[in-house]
């Protein structure tokens, strides 16, 4: 599966889509494939903050369960709530049906901070 260019990702295999100052958030092709199955996913209320390199929530495989870790920081505006009843959207749908939340953006520069499609290819190519 080739990177969507119009995203940019973290090295904790986040990506984002930022649109009006407001970022909406999922995790990579990638991140999905390493840990399987995904069977639920807890994912912060509206009107939380969410902090920079901060845990936001966690997906849970039939694997393992990992931390979710913030990107930007930010007010969530939106949550996903289709992920509760069907987590695997996850696997299905990483870019499009399963982004994870949306936030207003308090420091839109840490945008800039995050990898290019290019840059998050090169990492995952390591």
């Amino acid at each position: 599966m080739s990177t969507p260019k119009d995203l940019r990702y973290s090295k904790e295999h986040e990506w984002v889509k930022v649109e009006d100052g407001k970022a909406s958030i999922g995790i990579t092709h990638f991140a999905q494939s390493e840990l399987g199955d995904i069977v639920f996913v807890e994912l912060p209320q509206v009107g939380d903050e969410i902090q920079l390199n901060q845990p936001f929530g966690s997906v849970e495989s039939v694997k393992t369960v990992s931390e979710l870790y913030a990107p930007v920081s930010g007010k969530v505006v939106e949550v996903n709530s289709e992920l509760d009843d069907s987590p695997e959207l996850v696997n299905e749908s990483p870019y499009e049906q399963a982004w994870m939340i949306t936030v207003e953006l308090t420091n839109a520069s840490e945008v800039d901070e995050l990898l290019t499609p290019e840059q998050y290819d090169e990492l995952i190519e390591e």
